[in-house]
């Protein structure tokens, strides 16, 4: 479940080529403070993802509100217990 979520939520990613042509920025709407840069778009998805990823463990961790994605509430399950 936790990987198909952040396979969605990746997909839903907006990368730019910053003005210099040197940088590589991207973000996922929706999903506040969750951004990353790298030289390389490949580098800088592979960092987006790692930061979701962060995001997503604190968020549980300090029961704070998670995006849905498509029909993956996350805050379901900390309704659970």
């Amino acid at each position: 479940m936790l990987t198909e979520f952040i396979d969605l939520a990746m997909q839903r990613a907006k990368y730019e080529l910053l003005e210099d042509n040197e940088w590589y920025y991207g973000e996922i709407p929706g999903f506040s403070g969750v951004w990353a840069n790298a030289e390389s778009l490949e580098l800088c998805r592979k960092e987006l993802k790692e930061v979701l990823e962060e995001w997503i463990i604190l968020k549980l961790r300090k029961k704070m509100f998670i995006p849905k994605v498509e029909h993956y509430n996350l805050n379901d399950v900390l309704c659970e217990k």
